[in-house]
């Protein structure tokens, strides 16, 4: 059976998929319908989240995919109607937005070709605090 999910990336080296936290676990959201899909990746998107790409994949390639990572999945039916605060999370995204973008293994970007390495060191950071609050 095909399912919908929500990528960010989507064909890149960078590609990432959307997952809501609940508790110390992560959701993936698996839509039967690519309508109630695409209507969370615009309420993704009015929230000033990162739009991400609808797209149809196996349901056992994600149920396979979640167990290999230590994520959980969620099926969210045509016409479901949430019958706990829980469940209003498969039709609506949450307020606060990780703003995690970089979905390799945890690692940090690399700049982009030709940009400069804005990475600052702790001592760097302590002396701009320090002028900051110099100035209050």
């Amino acid at each position: 059976m095909r399912v919908f999910v929500l990528l960010f990336n989507a064909g890149t080296d960078n590609e990432g998929i959307h997952t809501i936290r609940m508790g110390d676990r992560n959701l993936v959201l698996m839509f039967e319908e690519a309508d109630d899909a695409t209507r969370y990746a615009m309420l993704l998107e009015a929230q000033d989240f990162p739009v991400p790409t609808v797209e149809a994949i196996d349901r056992e390639e994600i149920e396979e995919f979640c167990q290999s990572v230590g994520y959980d999945c969620k099926f969210v039916p045509t016409g479901f109607v949430p019958q706990t605060e829980a469940d209003r999370l498969l039709l609506a995204p949450p307020e606060n937005n990780l703003d995690t973008t970089n979905w390799q293994d945890g690692k940090e970007p690399e700049p982009a070709a030709g940009e400069p390495d804005r990475t600052m060191s702790d001592a760097e950071l302590e002396r701009i605090r320090r002028k900051l609050e110099g100035l209050l």
